[in-house]
């Protein structure tokens, strides 16, 4: 099978998955309310057939949607990127559905129409996922790439690409000046700058993706030209855009001219994104602390048997510089401020880890009970009153100490601006486990391109890493 014939399959499969997890529901939901012994109640019999016949046509017409309009079957996006315009298109075909049964005049059961959307917002966004990890095992979604780029910008574009697996690009080689690397064999080879890629590498053209990181204005327009003469279909350029928000950003192009206009929006300097947020904050805080109060409770007189607060407040830095205490479950012993000064005084090694970090990985000050509620963070359940109270937010940069402003530089300000979170990309990427240059970026990328889908988006992270422990200590 050639890669070509294997690409189109795929997309095949695809459109087919995806069409089945919109159709299925509403023929699954008829034995099921049968068997519950209410299927006439929900459905008299002599309407089932229209409205099966309208519930067919919305999902060739949602398929369809995905495949002309979002590409979805032609392009490679990001897993996040991809379920938001998901979750975006189900709910305006759900809509539009709505609309027709009721212009129509159509008796349907709110509780039928309901039951079966909501099998639909279940089953399609899982049965996609499964459907791409599937032809990923198969290796026919895999796509045969090429990353073509120079400087430290190529090996940044190289570790985002191999990260997000679920686009299924298959990294063959790396061209940069003078070198081609195979990243199947580790082999490298010494060319000239003249070089035919495409014949030397023996590329079938109409499969390859080919993506384009070059830092040289000059170079980057003689690939572009290269790649479309030789008739070159699947071609990214990935701009260095550092520093930029990107999320939310409007792009158009200005006609006639070789640029694009890009409208940046800064989203949480909007009254509405701060009202949307905080109501999250409000819910969620609740609905948690009304889950876990038997947790919190337990926890709470735990930690208090040896005598000292079971809860204490860290004065931390909030939104627009103002000082909170940041509440936690004490996993330290009680008088845990002599054993530090007396461990940096004596100890070079955890003198030197704490001024790189303030943390150390062997903390002497940790009893039994903290060393388990920070391996799985339960120490934070009282960061929750810390969000009802407004102080913080469920997702949002780290808090920090006053001492830690001045490690942040120039993105301060970014910093200032938001309220700290109990989770943020600094605690889905890795958490102690990357160095404070990296938390501070991923402070800073996280105010510059807040939207409350990448709210949610580390929200859902986070309860993996949790239930994983990865870099917790």
């Amino acid at each position: 099978m050639t890669k070509w014939t294997q690409i189109t399959l795929s997309k095949i499969i695809l459109f087919f998955s995806d069409f089945l997890s919109l159709f299925l529901p509403i023929l699954l939901i008829f034995p099921l309310l049968n068997f519950f012994g209410a299927g006439h109640s929900y459905f008299p019999s002599e309407q089932s057939d229209e409205y099966i016949y309208i519930h067919l046509v919305m999902s060739l017409c949602c398929v369809s949607w995905f495949w002309l309009r979002l590409r979805h079957y032609t392009y490679r996006k990001p897993f996040w990127f991809e379920l938001k315009e998901v979750i975006r298109t189900l709910i305006i075909f759900f809509i539009i559905e709505l609309a027709i049964v009721a212009l129509s005049k159509l008796y349907v059961s709110r509780t039928f129409w309901v039951f079966t959307w909501l099998i639909i917002f279940i089953l399609f966004p899982t049965a996609r996922v499964l459907m791409k990890k599937l032809l990923l095992k198969w290796g026919i979604y895999k796509k045969e790439t090429i990353i073509i780029g120079d400087g430290e910008r190529l090996r940044e574009v190289y570790q985002a690409l191999i990260t997000e697996s679920y686009l299924g690009f298959d990294i063959r080689y790396i061209v940069s000046p003078n070198l081609i690397i195979n990243k199947k064999t580790g082999q490298v080879e010494v060319v000239s700058d003249n070089l035919d890629v495409i014949s030397y590498l023996s590329l079938d053209k109409e499969t390859v993706q080919f993506v384009l990181t070059l830092n040289d204005e000059d170079k980057l327009y003689a690939w572009l030209r290269y790649l479309a003469k030789n008739n070159c279909r699947s071609i990214s350029v990935i701009p260095n855009v550092a520093g930029i928000p990107l999320y939310s950003t409007d792009m158009s192009l200005l006609f006639s001219h070789e640029m694009l206009f890009m409208r940046i929006n800064n989203n949480l300097a909007k009254r509405s994104s701060r009202i949307l947020k905080r109501t999250m904050d409000i819910f969620g805080s609740l609905s948690i602390i009304t889950m876990l109060s038997p947790v919190l409770l337990y926890l709470y007189y735990t930690v208090k048997k040896d005598g000292g607060n079971a809860i204490y407040g860290h004065p931390r830095i909030g939104r627009n510089g103002k000082t909170f205490k940041c509440l936690k479950f004490r996993s330290m012993v009680v008088n845990s401020k002599e054993v530090l000064e007396e461990l940096l005084a004596n100890d070079p090694e955890a003198r030197a880890e704490w001024e790189k970090d303030f943390k150390l990985k062997n903390d002497p000050r940790i009893t039994k009970i903290g060393a388990f509620i920070r391996k799985t963070s339960l120490d934070e359940l009282p960061q929750l009153f810390n969000v009802l109270k407004g102080e913080m937010s469920l997702v949002g940069p780290r808090p920090i100490v006053a001492d830690e402003l001045e490690r942040y530089q120039d993105d301060v300000d970014y910093y200032l601006m938001a309220k700290p979170g109990m989770t943020g990309l600094w605690q889905v990427s890795g958490r102690n486990d990357v160095d404070y240059d990296t938390r501070v970026y991923f402070d800073s990328w996280y105010v510059k391109n807040w939207s409350l889908w990448n709210d949610i988006a580390i929200l859902f992270k986070t309860v993996n890493v949790v239930l994983k422990r990865d870099g917790a200590y």
